[in-house]
């Protein structure tokens, strides 16, 4: 039988929250617990749409805090997957802020999720193939198994000599 295929319109999430008071530090910007907290759980969504299943955070990449986000702006968090391995699947999230009144609108922030899907017991099972249909779909799920190796390089589950994406990288 052949595995169940999906696209990464499947799977996309958008999700938006007001920044509250009870969501900003002492200088009224988001806290970066608070928004890795709802980008852990838009790009949890959207592992779960693609999979199907409960799905576990495995990894989060690099999350840089670029821009402020202030107290009262809207933020809208999108979220997609990119790249299915056998159990594990890449989320591309994307982080856009929004002061209303003002009219300002800016991206903030965006980073890589790695979800596990697993079954009721916890144990790792086999989700559908994705298949990118846009150029920057494509792209994404290109460069997915190079960081994908890339983190388990870093996280010492692979050796560098065994990361055949990687080979220019540690060959220099």
């Amino acid at each position: 039988m052949a595995k169940k295929q999906k696209t990464c319109n499947d799977s996309r999430v958008t999700m938006t929250e007001l920044v509250l008071p009870n969501d900003t530090n002492t200088l009224n910007n988001l806290m970066g617990g608070r928004l890795m907290h709802w980008m852990d759980v838009v790009s949890a969504i959207a592992a779960q749409k693609h999979s199907n299943r409960i799905v576990v955070t495995a990894s989060a990449d690099n999350i840089s805090f670029k821009n402020p986000i202030q107290l009262g702006d809207v933020v809208t968090l999108e979220a997609k997957v990119t790249r299915a391995f056998s159990s594990s699947m890449e989320v591309f999230v994307e982080v856009f802020a929004e002061n209303i009144p003002s009219g300002t609108k800016f991206k903030s922030h965006s980073a890589f999720f790695t979800f596990v899907a697993v079954d009721q017991g916890g144990r790792p099972i086999d989700v559908p193939e994705l298949v990118p249909e846009t150029n920057e779909e494509k792209e994404l799920f290109d460069g997915a198994l190079r960081r994908r190796q890339l983190r388990l390089v870093l996280a010492k589950r692979m050796k560098p000599e065994d990361a055949t994406e990687l080979k220019s990288i540690f060959d220099a």
